[in-house]
């Protein structure tokens, strides 16, 4: 089902953008893992919307409610169940989506797929929305994984043509990206938030690069060909709207090196096996070699932008001018961070389970 991820966790995410509310399943969690709500609103606060001066003014609380599976502060073995109430929607600024798609979103695909019977306001099923509650699964994950040392968080690594200072592929410095804003470099912050004003003014949007590291990974996670960490990864990333494009390590850049320039040199020490150099991003066949893990998102400019673009009327078959109304956000990147982090925490916490018992 296009709605569910995972071997030994299944998520399921269920509703729409402007639905009574939306919501995610998580089942195969072992009973006895600590619950900290207090932890995962604060996380779930750096996606939710309004929050932000590049971010839509839709204001949701995103409070979750939890139906089953945590009770007293821990899971309890049943599957865990949680909503998420959508309470700030504005429909009838798509009222006119069906007819006329906006170029770069799923208006088109989804008349096509569902030949009219899907939910066109804001974006219905195939609304950013839905990554809410994909954070509550992957904010849990997060803090189950932390429990046994693994560490996971992600910054922007560009915004248009502006850069941060990249993660150290030996050591990543987790600690030193922004809480207020997530870059390592504050003055490529400042500069990034300019550019997303600047980009707004005009009507437009930006697109951006998130990178994500991950440390304290055992060796030996993931499995060789389908079932290899890329591929778990890759699988819920592309689940993320408006991600285009998924590198691991060195990543395309791989592709101008020579051999001897890639491999990652093997050494030892008290008794450790680790390598030289991690152009490889923690994984070797699918499986994790116990390096950092990093890779990095594409995050493509928001398509819904206030410009007057070209589209045409499904009904007449004729060009037709759309101009988008709504709420949206100038630049996707900046909340999509932690979306990224919980989807990372999903897919590793799928596969930590495979591997052993918490």
């Amino acid at each position: 089902m296009s709605s569910t991820y995972g071997e030994h966790l299944k998520l399921s995410i269920f509703g729409q953008s402007h639905g009574a509310a939306i919501g995610m399943t998580l089942d195969g969690i072992p009973a006895g893992l600590p619950v900290d709500m207090e932890q995962l609103q604060h996380f779930l606060n750096r996606r939710a919307p309004g929050r932000q001066d590049f971010s839509t003014p839709r204001r949701e609380a995103d409070r979750p409610e939890f139906l089953s599976g945590v009770v007293g502060g821990y899971t309890c073995g049943a599957p865990i169940a949680a909503v998420i109430p959508n309470t700030n929607t504005h429909s009838g600024d798509y009222a006119n989506l069906k007819d006329c798609p906006r170029p770069g979103h799923a208006d088109y695909t989804a008349q096509v797929k569902y030949g009219g019977y899907q939910d066109a306001a804001g974006g219905g099923h195939f609304s950013g929305r839905l990554t809410a509650p994909m954070c509550i699964a992957g904010g849990l994950c997060l803090q189950w994984l932390a429990g046994k040392g693994i560490a996971i968080a992600a910054h922007l690594a560009s915004v248009g043509n502006v850069a941060d200072t990249p993660l150290d592929p030996m050591t990543p410095a987790l600690s030193a990206i922004g809480t207020d804003f997530p870059v390592i470099d504050p003055a490529a912050g400042h500069a990034m938030r300019r550019a997303i004003a600047d980009a707004k003014t005009h009507g437009d949007s930006l697109g951006g690069v998130i990178e994500c590291a991950v440390t304290g990974l055992p060796a030996g996670l993931g499995e060789p060909i389908f079932g290899g960490m890329e591929s778990r990864l890759a699988a819920i990333l592309y689940g993320i709207p408006a991600v285009k494009g998924v590198e691991f390590g060195a990543g395309f850049a791989a592709a101008k090196m020579l051999g001897s320039q890639h491999n990652d040199p093997f050494a030892a020490e008290n008794g450790r096996i680790y390598t030289l150099t991690n152009h490889a991003g923690g994984i070797l066949g699918g499986i994790t070699n116990g390096m950092p893990l990093l890779f990095r998102v594409a995050v493509k400019p928001t398509p819904s932008i206030s410009l007057s673009q070209q589209s045409v009327s499904l009904t007449r078959l004729e060009p037709t001018a759309l101009v988008v109304k709504g709420r949206h956000d100038p630049c996707i990147a900046p909340r999509a961070v932690p979306v990224v982090e919980a989807a990372a925490a999903i897919a590793i916490m799928d596969a930590y389970l495979a591997q052993t018992k918490f």
